[in-house]
């Protein structure tokens, strides 16, 4: 089954920027070949739901593993079944309705 998420983590217990804590998933993301777009407060994700899940778990163990001590983790996942749809595809969706 294919899963788009919308993927949030904060590490916790932590002092300063996330940005160095957000580019570190963001390697991972991208390693994984999963399609996905970095947002300004998270970063949408979509592919196999394994896959997604798997790459959501590298995160949270390679964030452990440099040293962070807590990470609370925002996740909203969604799926389609009835048809095909990217994440791409919903805000043109949207724009198309608002724009008449």
């Amino acid at each position: 089954m294919n899963v788009s998420v919308d993927l949030c983590v904060v590490p916790v217990g932590l002092e300063g920027s996330l940005a160095p804590w957000v580019a570190i998933c963001h390697e991972l993301i991208e390693d994984s070949g999963l399609e996905y777009e970095l947002g300004p407060n998270g970063t949408a994700i979509e592919g196999d739901w394994d896959a997604v899940f798997a790459c959501v778990k590298r995160c949270h163990e390679r964030l452990h593993g440099e040293g962070v001590p807590r990470i609370h983790t925002t996740l909203r996942v969604n799926t389609r079944v009835d048809r095909e749809q990217s994440f791409r595809d919903k805000v043109p969706s949207v724009e198309r309705l608002i724009q008449c």
